[in-house]
């Protein structure tokens, strides 16, 4: 079977791969039938490995060495393993991507996400980038009927923006300020605009995404280039400040920026990453009684399922997603655009075999 495989930056390959295995107990064999790319995807092609160990072995996986990308997947179920229940032959389903043990401290907690023996498929070993893969079935959930398979796709990175979302408190009746309306911060906002908060603030420096942000559910679109966000947050609130802030940019200096827009007794949520660091006034934070909180991919079972309720009731795909590309195109049509950064929007695949 054919798999998108990275070797090294800027080494993507479709090659022939071993068929997926047959499922042991507890798995379940799926046919591929969309994956998604997301920054992760593009960061590990363009200047990687960072989560890949294309150079050194995987903790948890043992594995070392090229990897079929791909983190963001559904697929039809074609065979199941002894055990599997809830599952069934020809059943579509979103994965996870994340599995856990089950059995430390965190996993007792119902901290999936941070279990000690965490691993994910297109990152920690061969993921969802190919027509076929063997994975865990606790990290499968059935796809309602209704949702296309475009829109299906987009469960997985949801269900990130949604354990943002749960993590930061958020609530009817807040202000919201989503800060970076890219990839993860339209996620955030699909999220944010189920809550039914006051005002929705979307800030971002391109015209295009702050669109895309008005039609997720923002109410007031903020280019950074074009005016002052604090300015516009001080006029929305009376110049009590924000509840909750979302940092989903990863920008230098936006960190403080969003400390700077709350309201006494508000929330930080971090959720783009910062690799070299920042600085927060801690003395700030102190004396206003602000608190910061962060979120790392999601809780299947929990935000998963709730990804697919709001796909559900909302075409994403038709706002979000740029183009389905075939297996085969995948480094011209895709990578590459993601690479030069002049993607405007998500790339699906679809690895379906073509067809004489």
């Amino acid at each position: 079977m054919r798999a998108a495989v990275l070797h090294a930056p800027g080494d993507l390959r479709v090659e022939d791969r071993p068929a997926a295995a047959a499922p042991r107990p507890g798995q379940v064999r799926l046919r591929v039938v969309r994956a998604g790319l997301c920054g992760t995807d593009a960061s590990e092609f363009d200047h990687g490995p960072v989560l890949t160990p294309l150079t050194t072995a995987h903790p948890v996986t043992g594995v070392q060495g090229p990897i079929a990308l791909g983190h963001e997947f559904i697929g039809e179920v074609l065979d199941l393993g002894d055990g599997v229940e809830g599952l069934a032959v020809g059943d579509r389903v979103a994965a996870g991507a994340g599995v856990w043990c089950g059995d430390c401290r965190w996993c007792a907690d119902g901290r999936f996400n941070l279990c000690r023996r965490y691993f994910t498929y297109g990152l920690n070993l061969d993921g969802g980038l190919t027509e076929a893969i063997t994975v865990e079935a606790r990290m499968l959930v059935p796809v309602p009927a209704g949702i296309d398979d475009d829109n299906a796709a987009l469960a997985q990175p949801l269900a990130v923006g949604l354990h943002a979302v749960n993590r930061s408190g958020v609530r009817p009746g807040d202000v919201a300020v989503v800060l970076g309306a890219g990839a993860i911060g339209s996620f955030i906002l699909a999220g944010v605009a189920e809550i039914g908060c006051r005002v929705v603030i979307a800030a971002d420096v391109d015209p295009e995404r702050l669109t895309t942000a008005t039609a997720l559910g923002a109410d007031r679109p903020v280019n950074l280039r074009e005016e002052s966000l604090a300015d516009v947050v001080a006029e929305v609130t009376g110049g009590d400040g924000a509840d909750v802030v979302f940092e989903a940019s990863g920008v230098k200096g936006n960190p403080q920026l969003a400390q700077q827009l709350l309201r006494r007794g508000g929330r930080l949520q971090l959720v783009g990453l910062h690799p070299g660091g920042t600085e927060l006034n801690l003395l700030d934070l102190s004396v206003r009684e602000i608190d910061i909180s962060t979120s790392l991919a999601h809780v299947c079972p929990v935000d998963l399922p709730a990804a697919l309720e709001i796909l559900r009731k909302r075409d994403l795909s038709a706002l979000l997603v740029e183009r389905v590309v075939p297996l085969d195109r995948i480094v011209e049509d895709a990578f590459g655009p993601l690479a030069a950064r002049t993607a405007r929007g998500k790339f699906l695949v679809d690895p379906t075999p073509a067809t004489a």
